[in-house]
């Protein structure tokens, strides 16, 4: 029996050259963000578990059944992010950021952590794209942050729909729960046993649960919509005129409430049918009162959270391939020891000018490593040997099509950059 050490469940490898084009989309979606003042902000990969339980809240799936928490040797409870928001918010406040100019406008590209059944789309370990605007509480806020998606999924040209919906605020959502628990413990026999617990500490919930039975109860609960003070009703309306300005079509949808308990007001799926049930790429909402959840003063924000892996299976199902790297411009073949020392002098200078060069490493034949060449990619071979440094020329190949021409050493880089496009 092998003793190889296998990945863990729920965990992928991403392998060349499939690496590099994801890094060209992930640098495209901060780039994207960066256009409109999202500044890039990294957080560690974990964080005292009571960031997350005060944070994402107690009666959400993540807390109650899917975080990956630890004790280290110092006896602290500690736990693998489940999601971004929580730990940009702790930073803002142990950093200071709140005093700096405001808003503040952050992005990331993050690795998360659930313990989920995996399937198509979903992994225990997932990576992330997220954006959060910091201490503007106006819908345009909430309009620019959907345009920045909505600017994402036209540049990489793919079908998604938007969906938005209010949650309301702390106001006038407790109308609204005492609503949704009147009418859920009429049917509470038919709930499963989480959405029992959850009908008694926070009945919002009940409308995000997975399950088909109480998805089915929950079609004809009370809409939240129905319940919103003056302000969320003016809020929600104003978010509505500010998408209807920037021409993003939309459509309300007041089943959408997201998984997590800090939300108020907007929320927003971008959906497609494209990918099968995991069809929810990104989502995001207003969460007002987070903030000083954690420790700080009112400070009113919105984000977003992206999942890569679904993005990617979405650019899959609608014919499109992350952009992958251009191959290799030139392979140098040098022969004996000097020829590789200078090759290796030509594509440290080649490389300096932004042109992707090799040479040989393995101290193969020349057939060998003609051969090689081809399966990289390489758009020219230049073979270099003690003749061609003597004469101080060496011959090109093109190798789509074979033909061959003559560059001289003296002046090299400036040819192949010429040559090369």
């Amino acid at each position: 029996m092998s003793n190889q050490i296998q990945a863990i469940k729920g965990t992928q490898d991403v392998l060349p050259p499939y690496g590099d084009a994801l890094r060209i989309l992930e640098n495209t979606l901060l780039e994207l963000a960066r256009n409109r003042g999202y500044s890039e902000i990294r957080t560690p990969v974990f964080e005292a578990t009571e960031l997350f339980s005060r944070g994402v809240g107690g009666t959400s799936d993540i807390v109650q059944k899917e975080m990956y928490t630890f004790m280290d040797k110092g006896g602290r409870s500690l736990t693998l992010r489940p999601e971004g928001t929580a730990g940009v918010v702790r930073a803002l406040l142990e950093r200071g950021l709140f005093n700096e100019a405001m808003p503040q406008k952050l992005s990331y590209i993050i690795s998360c952590y659930r313990y989920e059944k995996p399937q198509a789309g979903r992994y225990r370990e997932f990576r992330q794209f997220g954006a959060e605007c910091f201490g503007a509480s106006s819908p345009a806020a909430d309009g620019e942050l959907i345009a920045l998606v909505s600017a994402i999924f036209a540049a990489l040209a793919l079908p998604i729909r938007l969906e938005i919906n209010s949650i309301g605020c702390p106001k006038c959502r407790p109308d609204y729960h005492r609503a949704l628990k009147e009418y859920f413990v009429k049917h509470a026999e038919n709930l499963c046993r989480t959405c029992q617990e959850r009908l008694e500490r926070n009945p919002l919930r009940i409308l995000d649960c997975k399950s088909p039975i109480c998805g089915g109860v929950a079609q004809n609960a009370p809409k939240g919509l129905d319940y919103l003070c003056k302000e969320c009703e003016v809020h929600f309306s104003g978010l509505q005129d500010f998408l209807q300005a920037l021409s993003i079509e939309y459509t309300v949808n007041p089943r959408i409430v997201r998984g997590l308990d800090y939300y108020t007001k907007t929320v927003f799926e971008f959906i497609t049918d494209a990918i099968g049930a995991q069809g929810t790429v990104c989502g995001g909402g207003r969460y007002d009162g987070l903030v000083e959840e954690l420790g700080g003063g009112s400070l009113p924000a919105i984000g977003f959270a992206m999942g890569l892996e679904r993005l990617e299976l979405l650019l899959q199902a609608s014919g499109k391939k992350p952009p992958i790297p251009a191959p290799c411009t030139l392979y140098i073949v040098p022969m004996g020891d000097a020829a590789t020392k200078y090759a290796a002098s030509l594509c440290e200078k080649l490389r300096s000018s932004g042109v992707h060069a090799q040479f040989d490493l393995m101290v193969r034949s020349v057939k060998a490593q003609m051969k090689y060449a081809g399966k990289i990619g390489a758009a020219y071979t230049a073979v270099l040997g003690g003749d061609e440094m003597s004469a101080g020329k060496v011959i090109i190949k093109r190798m789509s099509d074979g033909e061959r021409f003559e560059l001289g050493l003296e002046g090299f880089v400036e040819e192949i950059l010429r040559i090369s496009g």
